[in-house]
């Protein structure tokens, strides 16, 4: 028996991909798992618009989310189609080179690290490489 893989929408895929703010979250999730409320603080906006930004995200197969009580945890999803995947991997490399997108990152550190985080994170879930359940995105 042969499972039929959703056929990938590419114009979605590269939208999702040609938009600063949403090349920024994709470069702070990095190979881990984060909480939305840390790429509010880091990006300083606010948290409609950052769900809005993983929503399409995820609605584009590269981000997948799953939630723990209240909160939203988020990490890159592996596209099911190989060229897609490959060519994530290759942005994310590139991601990983800029110098503004290593601040985004040195700041996510810093703000994880902090003997005394900012206010609204003190109760927040660190960052991790941790995986559960996953929230469909249909």
């Amino acid at each position: 028996m042969t499972v039929n893989k959703p056929k990938l929408d590419l114009a979605l895929f590269f939208r999702a991909l040609a938009d600063r703010t949403r090349l920024r979250l994709l470069n702070l999730i990095g190979d881990r798992e984060v909480c939305v409320c840390f790429f509010v603080e880091i990006l300083g906006t606010n948290q409609p618009k950052i769900s809005r930004h993983l929503a399409y995200l995820r609605r584009a197969g590269i981000v997948k989310a799953r939630r723990e009580g209240k909160w939203m945890h988020y990490r890159v999803a592996d596209p099911a189609d190989p060229t897609a995947k490959r060519f994530l991997e290759e942005v994310r490399n590139w991601l990983y080179q800029d110098e503004t997108m290593k601040k985004d990152r040195m700041r996510l550190e810093s703000i994880c690290c902090a003997a005394q985080p900012p206010s609204r994170l003190r109760n927040a879930p660190l960052p991790s490489r941790s995986t559960v359940v996953e929230i469909n995105s249909n």
